[in-house]
């Protein structure tokens, strides 16, 4: 029997914190998207109900870095799991007779608060792995991919059981479930966290956040044009354009669309979470130097383009949506997710590379600040690009972003030397 690695378990109860987290995620993200849509929001007003959650991971992870040098990461990652259970609880409390826009900004608002959680929680993961992962022969990769990976799959059948309790149970029973659940999660967590995480440092500054390294800017960037490239489409166009596709109108059809819209969601981020964990063995990680991957992340870019802009050209050129026609949306989309989850490992892994252990929250929050303005940015559109253009719209403005994604990575490595992964 080999020793259990220093840090392994405080990267286990980590990681077992976020996946709850990351659960609860998923399906609250298709409960409020389907259970609003029966209730007639347009794709536009849709849009708006994720927006201040998309607002506040942009503030959140700008702060969230500073936040957890000054007082650690157990205390952020405690924060978020709390402040999620406090939303789902307020969400519960929704009442439909107050109105379209009274209703609205209440779903926005408690989303806002969701998205503070889950950044705080997710900047505290991802940190936690610089920090716990073995040193040498691709450890770092490995273990950063494993909770990227295994987070992303969780977050699928998340989606599945957001669709799932919709129309099963309805939204409230739902919601309240979700929020005891986590309850349970956040309590044994608080009693039984290992040791191993760093407690903070009374004298960080908040203007460490911003980098003076031009690999890590130039990452954020890629990283800002590549999420928002997913969601342009994911998060209004793609459920709205199936729903149109496979319901009646009818309670039964209804249901029947909630299940295969929540299917499909579930089984695209559930594949986009499993080549991600595969990708240190795809991309031989442990025999490769970090240049080496550098290249790695422009080239598997460029590759990623050629998918939004076919697909785009294709439902175009078809005109009314058809069987065939949504087959082909859908093996497309799983395509994109493979090579989109190849693209998303790289970037985790090299924020990490590019980090110094003294800097590593403040270079993760600010490349997760990225992050969240990417989706920030694809949120919006997604809802107004379907509105203007319908889904072709929002695939072309996917290309164009995954375009933008694949100039930014060019210029990573060009500035300063890049150190070497050790090999195997």
């Amino acid at each position: 029997m080999t020793a259990r690695p220093e840090g392994l378990s405080a990267y286990i109860a980590v990681t077992a914190a976020y996946w709850a987290f990351m659960l609860t995620d998923g399906a609250l993200r298709m409960l409020v998207l389907l259970h609003f849509h029966t209730l007639g929001f347009s794709p536009v007003q849709l849009a708006y109900l994720f927006l201040l959650y998309e607002i506040a991971g942009v503030v959140t992870n700008l702060s969230a870095g500073w936040i957890a040098a000054r007082f650690g990461l157990t205390s952020t990652l405690y924060a978020g799991l709390g402040l999620q259970v406090a939303a789902l609880l307020a969400l519960s409390a929704l009442d439909p007779g107050w109105g379209l826009w009274a209703s609205v900004a209440y779903v926005m608002a408690v989303q806002g608060a969701s998205g503070v959680a889950k950044d705080l929680t997710k900047m505290s993961a991802k940190s936690a792995v610089k920090i716990l992962a073995p040193k040498g022969q691709g450890g770092l990769f490995r273990w950063v991919a494993v909770l990227t990976g295994s987070k992303n799959a969780v977050k699928g059948l998340g989606f599945l059981l957001g669709a799932a309790l919709l129309g099963l149970v309805g939204f409230v029973p739902s919601v309240l479930a979700m929020a005891a659940a986590l309850a349970v999660v956040l309590v044994v967590i608080l009693l039984r966290m290992p040791s191993g995480l760093p407690q903070g440092r009374k004298g960080a500054k908040f203007l460490e956040v911003f980098s003076k390294d031009p690999n890590i800017n130039w990452l954020s960037a890629a990283r800002l044009f590549l999420f928002g490239a997913r969601d342009v489409w994911f998060v209004v166009g793609i459920p709205i354009y199936f729903y149109a596709v496979l319901s009646d109108g009818s309670e039964a059809g209804n249901r029947m669309a909630f299940f295969m819209i929540g299917s499909f969601m579930a089984v695209w981020t559930i594949l986009y979470g499993a080549v991600q964990a595969w990708a240190p063995r795809l991309l031989r990680a442990t025999e490769r130097s970090e240049a080496a991957l550098v290249g790695e992340a422009r080239r598997w870019a460029l590759a990623l383009f050629v998918v939004p802009a076919a697909l785009a050209a294709l439902v175009w050129i078809a005109g009314a949506p058809a069987g065939w026609l949504t087959l082909i949306v859908v093996a497309g989309l799983l395509v994109f997710g493979a090579l989109f989850a190849v693209n998303s490992s790289l970037h985790s892994y090299l924020i990490l590379a590019f980090s110094t252990s003294e800097r590593v929250t403040m270079d993760v929050g600010f490349y997760y600040m990225s992050n969240a303005a990417g989706r920030l940015l694809g949120t919006l559109l997604s809802g107004l690009t379907y509105q203007i253009g319908g889904l072709p719209a929002c695939l072309g403005t996917a290309a164009a972003m995954v375009g933008a994604s694949a100039l930014a990575a060019a210029r990573l490595g060009r500035e300063r030397p890049v150190r070497q992964v050790p090999s195997s």
